[in-house]
């Protein structure tokens, strides 16, 4: 086992670009640190480059691993991803060997002082590799996702790691799992950058006429990811009352098609932004599927939101309507058919859905840092220490 002194630390963030939520957290968090002034070096670790640092797999197939996944979110092919996810799981486990083994070689090389997991399905290679690699180095998940979706998603049972989750859902899960109260470490909901907290509002109605907007609508925010879907065409269609700002992320061949979309309402399409606390601002309520993170964003900006539940909905974040509904923030729909009823309905009790907003205050990126520093500071006790040597 390697000597861990006085040295500063150095601090993975692991991280892959299925949907783009995983590297926004990992982003977030990294930012976090620094601005907090822990003192760590932070290095960001993308778990494919890692498991294939040659880059095998892109020339072979011409592809990177997450490609397939984020296009099927961009056209909307997410129905019987459930079944699909089993079958990767169970692919995940044949070759758990194979990838314990690339990982191992990977600490290793890099010899880091904690590990911070931010992604699904591969933490037990993940910790499995690192304990035999360097044994006494933490690993830590941190759960993206307002609750797990077991078995083997987020929480492996039976590991000695430590979970940190954004829900008393995951907190419930964890515990059901097996881990003791000292592994498990809440906080008050999902990572969001920094300019979620430090966004100043300027003038909402000159901005809203400055994009060609009225200042006095209600104005719905449409957003689904970093890659956009075509379900927002039909959200456009469907609403042409409705004055919207439509963001595309990526997707330049979608914003092009809902700018030819007619409408009596005004509306305003955005490409892909760094910016988005800026037209959330401009917003009064959000449309869009329930991922952890722009919902998060949304409540966060004190936007009720309008999601939907139902086959087409990714396994992972079925809970997530759940929750909206649990925390009075929204509406849940079947489907989009019944959007227009639902933006009435919205926008008829829209103080109320704001106060039930307003009393949900997510502090988790100021939250995380300091349990990653409690995990730190507990692996370098000597009991600790000792118990790590006699397990390797």
């Amino acid at each position: 086992m390697r000597q861990r002194g006085s040295r500063l630390k150095t601090i993975d963030l692991v991280y892959f670009n299925a949907g783009g939520g995983h590297r926004a957290a990992a982003t977030a968090l990294q930012a976090a640190i620094a601005t907090q002034g822990w003192g760590w070096q932070v290095r960001l670790v993308h778990l494919f480059e890692a498991l294939d640092p040659q880059g095998q797999f892109r020339r072979v197939t011409g592809i990177a691993p997450e490609d397939y996944y984020n296009k099927r979110l961009a056209y909307g092919w997410t129905l019987g991803l459930a079944q699909e996810l089993k079958i990767l799981q169970s692919m995940i486990r044949l070759g758990h060997g194979m990838l314990v083994e690339a990982l191992e070689q990977h600490w290793l090389r890099t010899e880091p002082d904690l590990v911070v997991s931010l992604v699904p399905n591969f933490n037990r290679a993940l910790y499995e590799s690192l304990g035999a690699a360097l044994p006494g180095v933490p690993f830590v998940t941190v759960l993206t996702d307002l609750a797990d979706f077991p078995p083997h998603f987020w929480i492996e049972p039976g590991q000695q790691q430590d979970v940190i989750c954004g829900s008393p859902r995951a907190v419930a899960q964890a515990g059901a799992a097996g881990y003791p109260p000292e592994r498990v470490h809440a906080v008050s909901g999902m990572l969001l950058r920094s300019d979620f907290y430090t966004f100043v509002a300027g003038d909402r109605a000159a901005e809203r006429r400055r994009l060609g907007l009225d200042p006095d609508l209600p104005t719905g925010l449409v957003m689904f990811g970093g890659h956009g879907s075509s379900a927002m065409a039909t959200l456009a269609e469907a609403l042409p009352d409705t004055q919207l700002i439509l963001m595309c992320g990526h997707n330049t061949k979608l914003a092009e098609r809902l700018r030819r979309i007619a409408a009596a309402a005004r509306r305003c399409v955005v490409g892909f932004t760094t910016d988005v606390p800026h037209y959330m601002h401009l917003a009064d309520f959000f449309i869009g599927k329930p991922g952890p993170g722009s919902l998060s964003e949304a409540v966060h900006m004190n936007l009720p939101v309008i999601v939907t539940h139902n086959a087409w909905t990714m396994p992972q974040e079925r809970y997530n309507a759940i929750w909206v509904r649990e925390n009075g923030v929204g509406i849940v729909l079947p489907n989009f058919r019944a959007i227009r009823v639902a933006v009435e309905d919205l926008v008829a009790s829209l103080q109320t859905f704001k106060a039930a907003t307003s009393r949900l205050e997510n502090r988790a990126a100021f939250e995380i840092p300091d349990r990653l520093a409690a995990i730190l500071a507990r692996s370098e006790q000597p009991e600790a220490l000792s118990a790590a040597v006699d397990a390797a």
